[in-house]
């Protein structure tokens, strides 16, 4: 049995609440019986409902995998972009923008002396 103590009123004393840690493995409950509501099957066990998801290519949301795939564009359509860009940008946008990158490029050698 294990016990947790308080602070009271600047001293530490037994909290009354005690619980027991078990030591015995976790058995989780198979599921129940269902059906499909992809193609009608009746679904009877657990590792049958990951079969029938990823064999019709289905997930369960909260489970699945965060991957965040970004492909770079291509360099000709990076230019593309940045020529759109620059076309809509006005001449003291443009200014302002090479002026922040004098800047940050000072600060940045600065800190390498």
């Amino acid at each position: 049995m294990r016990k947790t103590y308080v602070y009271r009123n600047g001293e530490m004393v037994e909290k009354h609440t005690t619980y027991t840690e078990s030591v015995a493995p976790m058995v989780m409950n198979d599921i129940q019986p269902y059906k499909s509501m992809i193609d009608g099957t009746m679904i009877q066990s657990r590792s049958k409902h990951r079969e029938h998801l990823r064999d019709n290519g289905c997930f369960e949301i909260g489970n699945e995998k965060m991957e965040t795939k970004i492909n770079p564009p291509s360099t000709e359509k990076r230019r593309e972009v940045l020529r759109a860009q620059l076309d809509n940008m006005s001449h003291d946008q443009a200014n302002q923008i090479m002026q922040s990158l004098r800047n940050d490029s000072r600060n940045y050698t600065s800190h390498r002396k």
